[in-house]
């Protein structure tokens, strides 16, 4: 069984950089589909650079076209069994491949969940290597001592030489704060204690999140209307035909945080939409619900709060008596979804 690793990437050439030499460290060595979604930085030159050290497949598009797009065009022209979706700013442990593989092969399957950890001292910079500052960071830095920017470095050598060096600065969670903290958490848990919570499909991650190749193209990949989120309605129509949603233990990688960037689902919300339309469920109206009982965004009653993947189960069935419409409405930005079918 061979593995493909589809990275999509916009604009963040030196962080792509340290991506790919993650992956140049893997014990299994996968095939990696660079997707460059329009960038106009180097991130050309710094893809190229590695013609030598990866089986290495390019693609280029002309002008941006989107998360999923950029995928689905990944898994076009992959060739691995297996595909490991990644963004080109994370870093993959050595054994991540490996264990992804070893996952999909007890179980064909299989949507394989790894573990999403971010490393914090990377947001202020425009190259972790060489602690370079993002375009209004500048004074921030220049505050600092050369030991403390020493210490915000994260570079090709230290993930050659000293992968758990980098592991021990790491935190759970894709983002920094109590808020995505918990959620991973969360998910977490009920992947290894609740594996036949119906809602498990909630718990798939954006990137570092493996799939059988064939099982992909068959379902018509990431859905292209839907930029964020696109990754559980994927895993709602795969575990809906009988995939299973698992955590792989130990497949572990590291997002390179930036401050800019990140993309709140409780504050963009087109997505919801879209999936809403595609999958008129309760279970659907509720996961707004669930993120914003966690991260206390509105005025939601007691009763009504989510805070577990069985309590976010158990409302989905409908039985509760709350009207989860006007709960919604108390959550500022929701769109208005209409009657489940």
């Amino acid at each position: 069984m061979e593995c493909s690793v589809v990275i999509r990437s916009l604009n963040e050439a030196d962080r792509l950089r340290l991506t790919l030499t993650s992956l140049a460290c893997q014990t299994r060595a996968p095939e990696v589909v660079v997707v460059d979604d329009g960038s106009s930085d180097h991130t050309v030159e710094v893809v190229e650079s590695f013609r030598d050290r990866l089986r290495l497949t390019p693609i280029r598009h002309s002008t941006p076209q989107g998360r999923s797009a950029a995928a689905n065009a990944g898994a076009r022209a992959a060739s691995g069994d297996v595909l490991v979706v990644l963004d080109g700013d994370t870093l993959m442990h050595p054994q991540c491949v490996e264990r992804h593989l070893a996952a999909h092969e007890a179980d064909p399957s299989l949507l394989g969940r790894g573990e999403t950890w971010h490393i914090r001292s990377t947001r202020f910079l425009l190259d972790p290597e060489g602690a370079t500052p993002r375009a209004g960071e500048e004074s921030r830095l220049e505050a600092m001592s050369p030991a403390e920017r020493e210490k915000l470095r994260i570079t090709r050598r230290q993930i050659e030489e000293d992968f758990a060096g980098i592991e021990r600065r790491a935190t759970p969670g894709i983002y920094p704060g109590i808020g995505p903290r918990a959620l991973y958490e969360l998910e977490v848990d009920a992947l290894r204690n609740h594996p036949e919570c119906s809602m498990l499909w909630a718990a798939a991650s954006g990137s570092n999140f493996s799939v059988a190749r064939d099982a992909f193209l068959a379902s018509g990949g990431f859905d292209g209307e839907i930029d964020i989120n696109e990754h559980r309605e994927l895993a709602l129509r795969l575990c809906d035909g009988g995939a299973r949603i698992g955590l792989v233990e130990g497949a572990r990688t590291y997002h390179l945080t930036h401050r800019s960037g990140w993309r709140d689902p409780l504050a963009e919300t087109n997505w919801e939409t879209v999936f809403y339309r595609r999958h008129p469920s309760l279970a659907v109206k509720l996961l707004s619900v669930f993120w914003a009982s966690l991260s206390r965004v509105g005025d939601i009653p007691a009763e009504a709060r989510i805070t577990t993947f069985p309590d976010l189960e158990r409302f989905a069935q409908g039985e509760s008596g709350i009207d989860f419409d006007a709960v919604r409405r108390r959550i500022p930005g929701l769109p208005e979804l209409g009657a489940v079918q």
